[in-house]
């Protein structure tokens, strides 16, 4: 059986609740990545800050990213799936919420990510259209 551990981009960087949107920015420039997990004080994830929430929910409402928190994006709970949780699990997780990455936790520490690239590395090409197929309808 194949389990989310196995598939997963291990290790991911968080962004700090209380940094601003601009130092969040940077680092998704440096990691070349458009989406990153928003992690509290507690080291716990909120949830997951993309660059099209930058645009969309600070800059196109004329807000200045330096001074807007990317804690103040996080909204409700995160979606999850357990380290060791079946990849079809986190195959209809991702569909069901239309999400395109999907944070893994062990316990409560954030341990990874799957994002469609690592569908699209790891399993077979059926599965990998059905889930990109699914998220990406209206």
């Amino acid at each position: 059986m194949t389990v989310a551990r196995d598939i997963m981009s291990p290790d991911p960087t968080c962004v700090n609740e209380d940094q601003n949107l601009v130092e969040a920015a940077r680092i998704m420039r440096d990691l070349d990545v458009g989406s990153m997990p928003i992690c509290g004080n507690d080291a716990k994830l909120m949830g997951m800050l993309t660059d099209r929430d930058i645009v969309v929910k600070c800059l196109a409402e004329g807000a200045d990213p330096g001074a807007v928190t990317a804690g103040s994006l996080a909204e409700g709970k995160p979606v999850t799936i357990g380290a060791d949780d079946d990849i079809r699990e986190a195959l209809q997780m991702m569909q069901h919420h239309q999400i395109r990455r999907l944070p893994v936790i062990d316990g409560h520490d954030l341990v990874g990510i799957i994002a469609q690239a690592d569908i699209a590395r790891t399993l077979p090409e059926v599965a990998t259209g059905r889930t990109v197929e699914e998220i990406s309808t209206p």
